[in-house]
């Protein structure tokens, strides 16, 4: 073996340990960053070819991996219902999608999320926090990419007024109410009222209740939703619109008070809509509506109230969950979308990464839905500056999906992953480290040492 051959092979000993030492670095600076994976280092040998006669010391060489896989402690925070700061954590598989402004699209599990002054999530290294927008179609992501992928911005969700279109209504009729005689004098059920009323005109139903939608503009619409037996299990279902009520005095006022749909001069106010509902008798189960089978794939287990005429949409009523028992009227479930022009009073992010905003007046709305991204080998992934990772070929390519889903983690609002780093481990190695460094030192010291007796003979 020649002399410089050991030389050489003690300092590549030497770069090794001081990548080691760097990669140790690295980890102990980020032993407090969220979503940091440590990073550990690899030897290999380098082997020379040699004789019997002669051996050729060959050299080491040092890989640092990420290990980007392993799952670190999770930590919960106030931060879980608060739009300004959003903290969330994964727990098992997965990344977050994020943004570098540039219109790059990373990887990172830092979630600590700060909203800046246009509204978008912005983590500790600028990263802006990206998702899915819900529409009224529902969310539109692609499974093998990034397509559709919007920036979470609050600020875009203020004051926005949104028309109610959709909702469901559900209500146990009373089967032992009396059922009302329409060829009584005077009677008349809430579905005849446009005919002329005087103070005789008796308006008769069973059950009433109101429910609150919105129009175009964000503002609040009351509408009188009546039921009345007009039959053995076959009801009729009428609703009007609390704004065209006559008063209780003057020219026209209410000649049917408490039913506030008559006048004393003209006809009276009809319906917004009317439909006859029918029941089994044996089962209690909403049978028809308007003679059509209840079927919610098809629509016919919805009540539409149209609102256009007084500058809303046309609103499709999910009444398939109807019942009719020998109990007395019980309404159970009234929701509908929409919002009206208010503030975002605070947030709440799902396990399935769903974001749903409560406004001021209590009502909420789903904004976006947050995605998990996948690749086949994450310890493979690219490190970029800020705690993020790019795909690569070495890692595979990317699958979308969402927090609970076919192997994706759970998205954890309100928490932030830990560094994986161990301090206590990180300072072992560092010592370890150190003293190869200087044991490889010493062999490099031998050598040159030996170099000096062999230049010392010539004098």
């Amino acid at each position: 073996m020649s002399i410089g051959s050991l030389m050489r092979t003690s300092v590549s000993g030497m770069n090794a340990q001081a990548t080691r030492l760097s990669a140790v670095s690295d980890n102990i600076a980020n032993s407090n960053t969220n979503g940091y994976k440590q990073s550990t280092t690899e030897f290999s040998t380098q082997i020379l070819a040699h004789s019997s006669g002669q051996y050729n010391s060959g050299a080491v060489d040092a890989n640092v991996r990420t290990l980007v896989s392993q799952q670190g402690g999770i930590t919960y925070t106030a931060n879980s219902t608060n739009s300004k700061k959003v903290d969330l954590a994964i727990q098992g598989n997965g990344f977050l999608v994020v943004d570098d402004g540039s219109g790059g699209n990373f990887l990172t599990r830092a979630g600590a999320f700060t909203q800046q002054a246009d509204g978008s999530l912005v983590n500790a290294a600028g990263y802006k926090l990206m998702g899915y927008p819900v529409t009224a179609g529902g969310t539109d992501y692609t499974l093998n990419g990034y397509n559709g992928l919007k920036e979470v911005n609050m600020g875009a969700n203020l004051l926005s007024a949104n028309p109610t279109t959709k909702g469901e209504l559900t209500a146990n009729l009373d089967m032992g109410a009396e059922k009302v005689d329409t060829t009584a004098a005077g009677v008349v059920i809430p579905s005849a009222i446009s005919g002329t009323t005087t103070a005789d005109t008796k308006i008769t139903y069973t059950s009433a209740s109101s429910i609150t939608v919105y129009d175009n503009s964000g503002k609040a619409v009351k509408l009188d939703v009546y039921y009345t037996k007009i039959g053995d299990n076959k009801w009729e279902m009428s609703v009007f619109n609390a704004a065209d009520a006559s008063p209780s005095t003057g020219t026209n006022a209410s000649t049917t008070a408490p039913f506030p749909y008559g006048k004393s001069a003209g006809t009276g106010t009809a319906p917004l809509k009317t439909s006859t509902l029918e029941f089994d008798a044996t089962t209690g189960k909403l049978k028809t509506i308007d003679a059509a089978a209840v079927d919610t794939a098809s629509k016919n287990g919805f009540f539409d109230v149209d609102l256009t005429g007084v500058n809303g949409q046309k609103i499709a009523l999910n009444i398939s969950d109807f019942s009719q028992y020998t109990k007395e009227y019980s309404p159970l479930v009234a929701k509908v979308d929409g919002n009206p022009a208010e503030v975002i009073d605070k947030v709440s992010i799902g396990t399935d990464g769903t974001v749903t905003a409560t406004f001021t007046s209590g009502t909420t709305r789903d904004l976006y839905k947050i995605p998990l991204a996948m690749v086949q080998a994450p310890d493979n992934l690219i490190q970029v500056s800020g705690n993020a990772y790019s795909a690569g070929v070495e890692s595979g390519t990317i699958l979308m999906g969402f927090g609970g889903d076919n192997g994706f983690g759970d998205l954890l609002s309100g928490a932030l992953e830990e560094s994986t780093v161990d301090l206590a481990s990180e300072l072992t190695t560092m010592i370890e480290s150190q003293r190869s460094y200087t044991a490889n030192s010493k062999v490099f010291q031998t050598g040159s040492e030996i170099m000096d007796v062999l230049v010392n003979l010539k004098r």
